[in-house]
């Protein structure tokens, strides 16, 4: 029997793994090179890489990243208020208190981190728009 990991082709030097395309895209840096910045502001994407020059017009991300950071934060959310409301069952300005800061807090701070991490994915898998087959007429 051979081992499957051992007849896996070795990334060449130019290649990354997923995992370090990964972790490149986690802390908001260029997919290639992990070096450049990912981003010229909060969410607004940079034109290139400054450190190895990768063109961002491939990049779409599209609605993928927010819908992750929703079901993670709506999970985290409504758990807590539930388990808050069953145990102390408190005024409804509490709850208001507590839970549109969380709210704030749980969708924002991951968002960027998300949507780098989509990027990153979609550049090391080489991720396009679908093109139909052209075929000759019979």
């Amino acid at each position: 029997m051979t081992d499957s990991a051992s007849t896996a082709p070795a990334p060449t030097p130019d290649q990354a793994t997923v995992l370090q395309t990964a972790l490149r895209g986690l802390a908001c840096k260029c997919p290639r090179c992990g070096k450049g910045k990912l981003y010229a502001g909060f969410l607004t994407l940079a034109a290139r890489c400054d450190a190895c020059g990768l063109d961002y017009a491939f990049i779409d991300s599209g609605d993928g990243p927010a819908v992750f950071v929703i079901m993670i934060a709506g999970a985290i959310v409504v758990a807590a208020a539930l388990i808050v409301e069953i145990k102390y069952q408190p005024p409804f300005w509490v709850h208001a208190v507590l839970w549109l800061p969380l709210t704030l807090a749980v969708t924002l701070w991951p968002l960027r981190a998300i949507k780098s991490l989509l990027i990153a994915l979609q550049f090391h898998h080489k991720a396009a728009e679908g093109r139909l087959i052209e075929r000759q007429p019979k």
